[in-house]
């Protein structure tokens, strides 16, 4: 699994996450589950691969340098 996901990408989605997960602690009984979708941009951001952008073939990190 390569990295697809540079670095400000990877910071906006780390916090978009956990604004999102936040608001499990302000939505109603009948829709905090909603707030745990938080948890896909977060643990993207954490592992720096989004499945999507796989498939999209679409990476907003830098490519490696080739050596040699």
């Amino acid at each position: 699994m390569k990295a697809n996901v540079g670095s400000t990408d990877r910071s906006l989605r780390i916090v978009a996450g956990l604004i999102i997960l936040s608001l499990y602690f302000f939505l109603g009984e009948g829709t905090r589950w909603l707030a745990l979708i938080g948890l896909v941009p977060l643990v993207t951001g954490l592992v720096s691969w989004c499945p999507l952008y796989t498939l999209l073939g679409i990476r907003t990190c830098r490519a490696p340098s080739r050596q040699g």
